[in-house]
């Protein structure tokens, strides 16, 4: 991980806050739709500051500059930030968060500016409080992002790319279908409109999906759907003639991606004009606006601020989390083929390393495991760049090996491969850790507690209502009795032939996965994990769907709920301390590895490597 002198960014930067009577500049991490992987065109924080990791936020004033980011990214931020930055490590608690940071150097009347296009609304008001309880100026919503200023002719162009439509036996659900459904909440809400902005809510809702943001199958646009119409803004040189004919089957409208915010402003006037001729007043009044609670501060500002706009999470994002029977079998099935593509690779990886004494570096291994997948039907491509990690390589939690400058994989240390793709049914994101030599008793300790963290969180049974947040401590249990623990949370929702991290549901520490409970169809990750910086990282990931699951009682008339594990891929039986598992736990293992052996033998009828190893680690324990 090489670092960026970032000098003279920095200071062109600078200049152009002068100008703008900005002392304290922010730039977030997402691009204009909230996203969590972007566009190269959208990297704005990551070319400003050097830090590549998904995840943080970028403050300058004209003599500072510092960085927040969360415990995943913590060494590699170490790492990459050069001596112009200072690292606020939002895992220490008496670390300031950015906000209470930009609050703070605010004082004595500073203005403090960020594009209002990159920062939800909710956000900026929070923010716009603290800055004035601290003697701040104001936050200045700008319309021009000055980091585009700096970036000037090298920032990369804007995706451009063609269109596909997904099927209905492949979508479960057809575009009128859920039309009718969003029209319903509208109903409830009693609101007039509702604006999308949301990638994955949009290729969803319409059944298209694109590949304008790498790894993640949506394109740029956003959507306005009232009772009566539905409009897409995007740009009509990304569809062909089959996505025209199936918008206009649908009856949804075609507008420009730009002109989304002379639209807005003219719904909210019509709005407005309807709460004028019955008396409403405000928010309270029937004739409203719903915007997601992730829309853009400049969304808000279009659609008529407070006084017209509802902040809601979005119900398209909640229904595309239950996923329907049709998702599901997808599921199932993506995970079978990628189960046998993973079982390959690791099949042939060890035979590279430890019989033929190959030298592979992380890269190279991962091009292999790409090679593997591609060949198993309705592959479409990677669901994020593969981790790839040796030894100390994998305790950088999401660490990305550059080709060229990546490390060799030792056979004689942990390897963890952290991976995932996308394929028409389904999507996938499945992590092993393995060893090919003799591991460490400590390394078989942590990998075989972490284990049990997996199986436990897998055998949950839970009554409905219940959250992530309420289940998170089920998988970190036999960690916390060893005084260990992990800086990340435990899963995470994920998309069908969609963005691999998916809201609104996860199991994790955080606030947010307290707010909404886990419902049947939803599916997520099982990810607990164990690291020790610059020696080695342990993380095992399987992907579970929530279902009803009958129980002998149903205590208040209340459904209970489980998990059903789609991943197919064995635990590394040379890590598995054997000692620590209990009779069920290993019952419960023996089971899921007949299993595996049963769905996914099929594929190596004429391949004894990948057989013979496939035996070998799902044979019982």
């Amino acid at each position: 991980m090489e670092k960026i002198n970032t000098t003279a960014r920095l200071a062109k930067l600078r200049e152009l806050m002068k100008e703008r009577n900005v002392e304290i500049y922010i730039v977030p991490s997402e691009d204009n739709h909230a996203s969590e992987y972007i566009a190269a065109s959208d990297a704005r924080r990551p070319y400003i500051s050097g830090f590549t990791g998904s995840a943080g936020v970028a403050v300058i004033t004209p003599d500072t500059a510092v960085l927040s980011t969360d415990g995943r990214y913590i060494i590699q931020a170490t790492k990459q930030l050069d001596e112009n930055w200072t690292l606020l490590n939002s895992a220490q608690p008496e670390a300031p968060t950015w906000q209470d940071w930009s609050a703070e150097h605010s004082s004595g009347g500073k203005n403090v500016g960020v594009d209002a296009s990159l920062i939800a609304s909710s956000a900026a008001k929070k923010l716009q409080e603290k800055i004035h309880k601290r003697g701040g100026a104001d936050l200045i919503p700008l319309e021009e992002n000055l980091v585009d200023l700096v970036w000037g002719t090298d920032q990369p162009p804007r995706p451009q790319e063609p269109i596909i439509v997904l099927p209905d036996d492949l979508a479960g659900k057809t575009v009128q279908a859920k039309l009718h459904d969003l029209r319903l909440e509208l109903g409830k809400k009693q609101a007039i409109g509702f604006v999308i902005s949301m990638l994955d809510e949009i290729a969803w809702l319409f059944n298209m999906r694109g590949s304008d943001i790498p790894y993640n199958p949506v394109f740029f646009s956003f959507a306005i759907v009232t009772p009566d119409s539905a409009t897409l803004y995007i740009d009509d040189a990304k569809l062909d003639d089959t996505c025209k004919k199936h918008l206009a089957d649908n009856e949804i409208h075609l507008r420009p991606y730009s002109a989304i915010l002379d639209d807005a402003r003219r719904l909210s006037a019509t709005a407005a004009q309807a709460q004028q001729s019955v008396g409403d007043k405000g928010i309270g009044s029937p004739h409203r606006l719903l915007l997601s609670n992730k829309g853009s501060w400049a969304l808000h500002r279009a659609l008529g601020g407070d006084n017209m706009v509802h902040e809601v999470r979005s119900p398209v994002c909640d229904a595309k989390a239950i996923k329907n029977p049709t998702e599901l079998q997808g599921m199932r099935a993506c995970h079978i083929r990628d189960g046998a593509a993973l079982i390959e690779y690791f099949a042939w990886l060890e035979d590279q390393l430890v019989a033929k004494k190959a030298t592979l570096d992380e890269v190279e291994a991962d091009d292999k495991l790409i090679e593997l997948r591609s060949k198993h039907d309705h592959f479409v491509g990677l669901s994020f760049p593969t981790i790839s990690s040796t030894g100390p390589n994998a305790a950088i939690i999401h660490y990305k090996p550059v080709r060229g400058n990546c490390s060799v994989i030792d056979p004689d240390r942990i390897y963890l491969c952290d991976s995932g793709a996308q394929f028409r049914d389904g999507t996938t994101d499945v992590t092993r850790t393995l060893h090919f030599g003799k591991p460490t008793d400590a390394e078989r300790e942590a990998y075989t507690l972490v284990l049990k963290g997996n199986i436990a969180l897998d055998m949950a049974v839970f009554p409905k209502g219940t959250t992530g947040y309420a289940l998170d401590s089920l998988a970190r249990q036999y960690l916390w009795q060893y005084g260990l623990d992990y800086r990340h949370g435990t899963g995470h929702g994920v998309g069908s032939y969609l963005n691999v991290h998916e809201g609104p549901i996860g199991v994790g520490t955080r606030a947010q996965h307290a707010e909404v409970a886990l419902s049947a169809g939803n599916v997520i990750s099982n990810e607990p994990g164990y690291y020790v910086e610059n020696e080695f990282g342990i993380r095992i990931e399987n992907i579970i769907m929530v279902k009803e699951t009958n129980t002998k009682h149903c205590f208040g008339d209340k459904p209970f709920l489980g998990f059903e594990h789609v991943t197919m891929v064995p635990y590394c039986q040379n890590l598995i301390d054997s000692s620590l598992l209990t009779e069920g736990e290993i019952k419960w293992i023996n089971t899921y590895n007949a299993e595996i052996m049963d769905k996914t033998k099929g594929f190596f009828t004429n391949d004894p490597l990948t057989m013979a190893w496939l035996t070998r680690e799902t044979q019982p324990i």
